[in-house]
């Protein structure tokens, strides 16, 4: 019998000190001190950029960042989803460079449709392959662009998964991405969730994206709507199947146990439950690696992430039917026009279906 995997102690000491992050109790006043220490490193960084002592590299091509000012599961991999299916709608050429969070190997990669989650990273992979356009991951997003350059030369804008505070790479456009949080407490890490602190307006090259019903903060924004388009047996998943909402539909008669691996699990679980799913909640550590499986021998149906899905190879067996929920996240259409304005428009399409050099 697989035991049901249990969060470890630094996953639920993390979500103790999330949790604190909900108001200015106690806990979050004994952080203050490390918060000051953390802001102290970060504007001194700053800093240095902002007098040239440490110079921003611009890419041949104009470069949109996603990012979060709060600290994990704003809902940066969905927006960066969005933004390059829109951009590719409207014309560009994109290519994307990421991080690569989690993965065991260092330096530059290339993603392709047959690497592994543990060699690139999860949300790097599920990017490329809900996108189809290429990929590099590199903690050095400057040489990750021009890595991937080299390898697609027709790439005509790059779209950084993340980076908002890796200043090293210049950039066109910064899109903030924040959900139901807003800036939470308006502390800094680790005594808030702010990564830096909330800007009292936007720049002229910054738009704010809401993923939320509302906006949270103060700043002029847009608002993103989130829905579950169905789901898809994992061997099918792999295949590209589209996502079936009756097969969604037709899970909401029995108990399903529900996975995630998110920074933030509980939105997941609220989603299939507001879509008449009866759920048991395994919620697992982000980037959780699946070397075991979670749920015990004999359960009958599993629904989970598709950023869960991405290290799970469809000939590993499961000892169970597994179903990959997928999330549509659509903007709205002021939110693409406020983005092409800060974009060049893309070159014209040659005669031969390339854009001309």
């Amino acid at each position: 019998m697989v035991a049901p995997a249990r969060a470890t102690l630094s996953d639920r000491a993390a979500a103790v000190v999330q949790r604190s992050w909900q108001g200015r109790g106690a806990l979050s006043a004994a952080l203050l001190p490390a918060a000051a220490a953390f802001e102290a490193i970060a504007t001194a960084r700053r800093a240095l950029f902002a007098r040239g002592w440490r110079k921003s590299k611009r890419l041949p091509v104009p470069v949109v960042v996603v990012g979060n000012l709060v600290v994990g599961g704003a809902g940066k991999t969905p927006t960066t989803i969005a933004v390059v299916e829109l951009l590719a709608r409207r014309g560009y050429a994109v290519g994307i460079v990421s991080r690569g969070y989690g993965r065991t190997g260092s330096g530059i990669a290339l993603v392709t449709r047959d690497a592994s989650a543990q060699a690139v990273g999860d949300e790097p992979l599920l990017l490329q392959r809900r996108t189809g356009v290429p990929v590099a991951v590199g903690a050095d997003r400057v040489r990750a662009g021009h890595a991937l350059l080299r390898a697609h030369p027709g790439i005509d804008v790059i779209v950084s998964d993340d980076g908002l505070q890796h200043l090293a790479l210049e950039r066109d456009v910064e899109v903030l991405v924040f959900d139901e949080r807003g800036a939470g407490n308006g502390r800094l890490l680790p005594a808030g969730p702010l990564r830096e602190r909330l800007p009292p307006a936007l720049g002229p090259d910054q738009i704010a994206l809401y993923n939320a019903a509302a906006p949270t903060t103060p700043l002029p924004g847009y608002l993103a709507q989130r829905s579950l388009a169905g789901v898809t047996p994992l061997d099918a998943w792999w295949t590209g199947a589209a996502p079936m909402r009756g097969a969604l539909e037709s899970l909401r008669d029995r108990e399903v146990f529900a996975v995630a691996g998110l920074a933030r699990p509980e939105r997941f679980f609220a989603m299939l439950r507001d879509d008449g799913l009866h759920i048991v909640e395994c919620a697992l550590g982000d980037h959780a690696d699946f070397r075991s499986l979670p749920w015990p021998t004999g359960t009958t149906d599993v629904v989970l992430t598709e950023k869960d899905a991405i290290k799970l190879a469809p000939t590993r067996p499961m000892g169970t039917r597994v179903w990959v929920a997928r999330l549509d996240f659509v903007p709205e259409p002021g939110f693409g026009s406020a983005l092409l304005a800060l974009l060049p428009p893309p070159p014209p399409i040659g005669p031969n279906g390339n854009s001309p050099p």
